[in-house]
């Protein structure tokens, strides 16, 4: 990335380091750029090729070539069965691939890969917004083609696939247990000023919504809404220290808080959360009612703090009902099994259906044992007047006879009573209560069963990221580890490269993605290393419904260490990083009203490069999309045009070393200027990336001639569609031994 100092000539009898373009950028800085920052060749920042809309085939990528890219990315907007203008991996066969392979080898342009552009994470969310595991792992197979496709043309580099897991609020973005240990809410200046930094809606701190699924199905079962406030049992609890007795009458210390029953004996810890020995609603004895409390989001984050520590301390009974044996399989385990607020405040709706439905239950149960009572009380009576009948003479008989008031009651006196025979009378009575008998029985049956379903309904409702742990890291992982096995060149190994996307969606803020990323480097490593995964009899595939379902892992690698792994991760799981994506948080970005307006832009400014260093610094990122806007849509402005900031990140880039893919994606140069190699051109002049003059007026102004230096303009409106020849090379090429003209015309 050197360049020389010095004024250019006007003109030159050959091609000269001295004769590059742009006067200003010869005394050794860039405006906006930090002191240091050295000027990249323009070898080192190439372009996207969107295949179907760019280019349509290998021509179509060598035409970019000519143009002067020193390397690109070719892309596939189509997802599964590709068209013209939407192309897939699948559409190029071997002449195609092998093309393309030999392209790039002869002209020295390296090449990555981008999977389809409409893949969004790989939860398997559809356009209706539903969560499938059949649609995550069409994905991911459409993720291996992709790599496939790179290991074929490239022989390596990475491969590009968006994440974007599902929506979640930027006022709650929380990557740990929020309920204990290291709570991180993204949203908010924790470590500074203590305020709101990021908000999709003004009202979004009251009223931020929380998507929950259902684990069996991925089905989305509810949102929770933060500003709704729901009616929840105002639990019994002891007033005061004293001593008594537990639940199993055993003398216990009962300290003020401790949740007790009706009778003061406290509830034992095992039993706290069991929906039938465990705690109770305070009753109201004048209203003869149970206490209700109106509850609020806060409110459900200390239940879920207060749950949390129960699970903690009754592990070993939390272990037997999951079927672990180990505390170290729960605490393996304790990301799936710890309680986050908004599980707590989703469940605690359904304690009142569950409750409702048992109370039912409970009552129509009661209603069989006096039914059948009932029904045995009259059998004997039957009994007893079918002998009595047989005893007294039948001119006698009518004295047995009985008045059946029924319909005179029901009716109020307007039909008279009924006389009829006892034992008539008996059999409707059995008839009847029979009947009543069997409508209880199913009432409690079914009453129960409602209750149980519910209870088991709120045991499986999880936040996503429980979901993402782990199923869907395990799915990233086997797209890692194909890339690592079509990996044949140990210098340029296919690469896993997760790209952040549009900040409304987990996985975009930096640190929910080095997170991301972090998650599925280990179960990369587990998959490596350990003898049983989840799902391993299915070759690691979730299936729907499918539980803790742990078989043989057949992607172990015998004799491989967690350390060896941990390398394999590293090299194979790697971040793009896009640079105007990132600039989208600035559309959401909360400012200071007590500074000025030049404060808060250097506020976000601040916030995007700490964010972006971090990355860099912890060898995380192994690509970069050089774009840019202006923080509001993702409109693909060529770097320079909009105000996100490209010449630090680049600088940030130099300061640890970064060797790797650096793509622009000039998408709206296409519709705006003269074709999309305008916005490359934009880049590397954006950058101060030098281009050389070659042959006499090789640093004329347009038209040729020796009128004065060269400038940018010259390039970008000249030969590409225009009427100048070629009259520069680029750094990547010249000077050498075989000096190549943009064109690859041969200098003579």
């Amino acid at each position: 990335m050197n360049f020389s100092g010095g004024r250019p000539y006007g003109s030159a009898p050959m091609t000269s380091y001295s004769n590059a373009m742009d006067p200003e950028m010869y005394n050794g800085s860039l405006e906006g750029a930090p002191d240091s920052f050295v000027p990249p060749s323009v070898s080192d920042v190439g372009m996207s090729v969107p295949m179907g809309i760019s280019a349509q085939n290998a021509a179509g990528i060598y035409s970019k070539i000519r143009m002067g890219a020193g390397s690109i990315e070719i892309g596939f907007p189509g997802k599964y069965s590709g068209n013209r203008q939407a192309m897939t991996p699948g559409m190029f066969g071997e002449d195609q691939r092998q093309a393309i392979k030999e392209i790039s080898q002869l002209n020295e342009v390296s090449l990555t890969t981008h999977a389809a552009y409409n893949i969004m994470g790989l939860m398997g969310q559809d356009q209706r917004g539903n969560l499938s595991i059949n649609n995550a792992m069409m994905d991911v197979e459409e993720i291996k083609a992709a790599i496939d496709f790179a290991a074929d043309t490239a022989g390596g580099g990475s491969v590009v696939v968006h994440t974007g897991e599902w929506e979640r609020p930027m006022t709650d973005m929380v990557i740990d247990d929020e309920t204990g240990g290291n709570r991180v809410n993204l949203g908010w200046d924790l470590q500074g000023s203590g305020r709101n930094i990021f908000r999709q809606r003004p009202s979004e701190i009251a009223d931020a919504h929380f998507t929950l699924i259902d684990d069996r199905d991925s089905r989305i079962y509810e949102q929770v809404q933060k500003d709704r406030k729901i009616h929840y049992p105002d639990w019994k609890t002891a007033a005061s220290d004293s001593q008594g007795f537990d639940q199993d009458g055993t003398p216990a210390f009962i300290r003020a808080g401790d949740y007790v029953n009706y009778e003061g004996r406290k509830i034992l810890d095992k039993n706290v959360y069991d929906p039938v020995n465990g705690r109770v609603p305070e009753f109201d004895p004048d209203g003869l009612r149970f206490k209700t409390v109106e509850r609020d989001f806060e409110y459900f984050k200390r239940e879920a703090a207060e749950k949390n520590e129960w699970l903690q301390r009754n592990w070993q009974q939390v272990s037997y009902k999951k079927g672990f044996t180990t505390k170290e399989d729960f605490d393996k385990n304790w990301y799936y099994i710890k309680m986050y607020p908004e599980e707590a405040y989703l469940r605690a709706t359904l304690e009142s259906n569950e409750g409702y439905a048992r109370g039912w239950a409970l009552q129509f149960s009661e209603r069989v044992e006096n039914q059948v009572k009932q029904v045995e009380k009259l059998r004997n009576s039957r009994k007893y007047y079918e002998e009595l009948k047989q005893k007294v003479p039948l001119d006698e008989q009518w004295k047995l006879m009985k008045q059946d008031a029924t319909l005179t009651n029901q009716t109020g006196g307007i039909i008279p009573p009924e006389t009829k025979d006892p034992l008539e009378y008996i059999d409707e009575q059995i008839r009847s209560a029979e009947s009543n008998l069997e409508y209880a029985r199913l009432s409690a049956v079914s009453q129960e069963a409602q209750a149980r379903d519910t209870a088991v309904t709120k045991e499986h409702l999880i936040t996503p990221i429980k979901r993402f742990e782990k199923v869907t890291s395990q799915m990233y992982a086997m797209a890692a580890i194909h890339a690592m096995r079509k990996s044949t060149n140990p210098d340029n190994p296919v690469t896993l490269a997760i790209e952040n996307i549009f900040p409304d969606r987990f996985g975009n803020h930096p640190q929910e993605l080095k997170w991301l990323v972090g998650k599925v480097r280990e179960k990369m490593v587990d998959m490596l290393t350990e003898d049983e995964i989840l799902y391993g009899d299915q070759q690691g595939y979730p299936s729907e419904g499918a539980q803790d379902q742990y078989g043989a892992n057949p992607y172990k690698i015998a004799g491989l260490s967690k350390h060896e792994a941990n390398k394999l991760a590293e090299n194979h799981v790697k971040i793009t990083f896009d640079t105007a994506h990132a600039n989208l948080w600035r559309k959401y970005w909360q400012e200071d009203p007590s500074k000025s307006p030049d404060q808060n832009e250097s506020g976000f400014k601040n916030w995007y490069l700490e964010q972006f260093e971090d990355l860099a610094k912890n060898k995380m990122i192994g690509n970069i999309h050089l774009v840019d806007n202006l923080g509001q849509w993702d409109d693909h402005l060529a770097p320079g045009q909009g105000n996100a900031p490209i010449k630090e990140v680049m600088h940030i880039l130099q300061k640890y070393g970064y060797d790797k893919a650096i793509t622009t994606e000039p998408g709206a140069d296409a519709s705006t200027d003269l074709s999309d190699f305008h916005g490359l051109m934009k880049t590397w002049r954006h950058l101060g990336s030098p281009i050389y003059g070659a042959g006499f007026g090789g640093g004329a102004g347009r038209g040729g001639g020796s009128g004065g230096p060269g400038t940018w303009g010259s390039v970008q409106y000249s030969y590409f569609g225009q009427t100048e020849a070629p009259q520069y090379t680029f750094g990547a090429y010249a000077p050498s031994n075989d000096w190549t003209l943009w064109s690859q015309v041969p200098m003579e």
